[in-house]
């Protein structure tokens, strides 16, 4: 008589072993979930520029909504460390402009480059302000220097 033995652990029909990796479950940081919320209800302004920064079409990567920090930038390029934020009406009012000088300021302190677009600007000709943002990332204002290239002329040394 032959007998048939139960298959092993790991072995029979798979269909009907649960599936997963079992360990700890992979959390995100609150900031990825409420970036990922704030790509889907972009400003009119934000729309406007997105649709002209997106898919590298001024020679830049740029990102929408990117978490830095406990921060979420409007617009990120990771090659400039290039950062643009939208300010709305809504940046003129009450403890907000203390709060974008905050900001700014973590940013800055962290190595990156803030540039602050009014929307009203974009409203006005989104086509210059892309153009302008890629003229930026044509001729960043501060180069590094590299690390092993010439000292600095006179006059330009750093403080």
């Amino acid at each position: 008589m032959d007998r048939v033995n139960p298959p092993r652990h790991g072995e029979g029909d798979r269909a009907a072993q649960p599936r997963g990796g079992g360990g700890v479950p992979h959390t995100r940081r609150p900031e990825t979930y409420t970036a990922r919320k704030l790509r889907c209800d972009l400003s009119l302004p934000e729309v406007l520029l997105w649709q002209r920064l997106r898919g590298q079409a001024t020679g830049l990567k740029f990102r929408r909504q990117h978490p830095i920090g406990s921060y979420i930038a409007d617009f990120y390029c990771s090659s400039l460390k290039l950062v643009i934020e939208v300010d709305g009406e809504a940046h003129n009012r009450a403890d907000r402009p203390a709060r974008d000088l905050h900001r700014d300021r973590f940013m800055e302190e962290n190595g990156y480059q803030v540039l602050r677009i009014a929307a009203s600007e974009i409203l006005k000709d989104a086509d210059i302000v892309a153009a302008s943002i890629a003229a930026l990332g044509a001729s960043p204002l501060h180069h590094q220097p590299a690390a092993d290239g010439p000292p600095p002329r006179a006059g330009e040394e750093r403080a």
